[in-house]
């Protein structure tokens, strides 16, 4: 018999439970739209489209007589201001459907903390003028630290939506453990690598494969050039390393493995079609849209392989 056992959950408790599974869930997907819009916003060099004002827009709560940019720029804002509520909603939904000490609980929390970070490190971006054709080096750091925020959050509400849906908690030291956070961190690092490409791609627009590659080996050129060759080196290395690491652990989580292996594929595809095609904006989005789901299929993947079991 299990040791300890809770007493088993009412039905009004499992509907709260299966409510805010549900919420959560749909939370995650409203981020990875508004994660999409955010690569929008860069792709088409509209991130100064509200000058250097934040929360304002050009000085005024909403824009009036405004360009397109400033349109893009404007509904991105507008996206993370319902996030808020949202991230709010669901952390006050956590505490109310959770006993004390429930990981759902924890993970709603720490879900509202790095959206707060996300949005002060959007707006340094936006007060820094890291944005639009900003082609300074300073901008890797900030690009760079905005891209872990985002990718972490991304991870808490994903870990959020699991825990509220009845999966165990995660262990934090012993076998295995070791292995899932370097794994975590070389995808992590994969994705800053990316987000640098992309932006070498947006202010540097070529218009042939051979004066790309001629660019990206100049030791003149922009640190955003020479600094997008290494993703194409890194996405096969930690690709094949994902591969290798999904397969050992068919037997303990096969859905997610496989889907971990799959996205891996998809992602090698649309980063060939991506470079061929010259970087188009919507293949940009597409390319983004696989990465995240890659990371969340890995993230889900190492809470199963790292899942407390119960004690007999």
């Amino acid at each position: 018999m299990i040791a300890n056992a809770a007493p088993p959950p009412t039905r009004s408790g499992m509907a709260a439970s299966a409510g805010f599974a549900r919420f959560a869930w749909g939370v995650l997907a409203y981020n990875f739209a508004t994660v999409l819009w955010g690569a929008y916003v860069r792709a088409t060099g509209s991130g100064a489209g509200c000058g250097n004002h934040w929360p304002l827009c050009n000085g005024s709560v909403t824009p009036h007589g405004a360009s397109m940019q400033t349109i893009i720029e404007f509904t991105h804002r507008a996206t993370s201001g319902v996030d808020l509520v949202l991230v709010a909603l669901l952390v006050a939904w956590a505490f109310r459907a959770f006993p004390k000490g429930h990981a759902a609980r924890l993970g709603a929390v720490l879900s509202a903390v790095f959206l707060m970070t996300e949005a002060l490190l959007g707006a340094s971006l936006v007060l820094l003028e890291h944005v639009a054709k900003n082609q300074s080096p300073a901008r890797v750091w900030s690009l760079s630290s905005h891209l872990i925020n985002t990718l972490t959050l991304l991870a808490c509400l994903a870990l959020t939506a699991w825990w509220g849906s009845g999966r165990p908690r995660v262990r934090v030291r012993g076998a295995g453990v070791g292995a899932a956070a370097a794994t975590l961190a070389s995808v992590m690092l994969l994705g800053v690598t990316g987000a640098i490409a992309a932006l070498g791609d947006t202010l540097f627009p070529v218009q042939s494969l051979a004066a790309g590659f001629a660019e990206d080996f100049d030791t003149a050129a922009n640190v955003f050039v020479r600094l997008r060759v290494w993703h194409p080196v890194m996405a096969a290395g930690v690709g094949a390393w994902l591969l290798f690491f999904a397969a050992g652990r068919l037997g303990r989580a096969r859905g997610a493995a496989i889907a971990v292996m799959a996205l891996v594929g998809a992602q090698w595809a649309a980063g060939v079609v991506n470079v061929l095609l010259l970087a188009p904006v919507w293949m940009q989005m597409v390319h983004l849209l696989l990465a995240d789901l890659l990371w969340i299929a890995l993230v889900l993947l190492c809470a199963r392989v790292l899942a407390v079991e119960p004690q007999l």
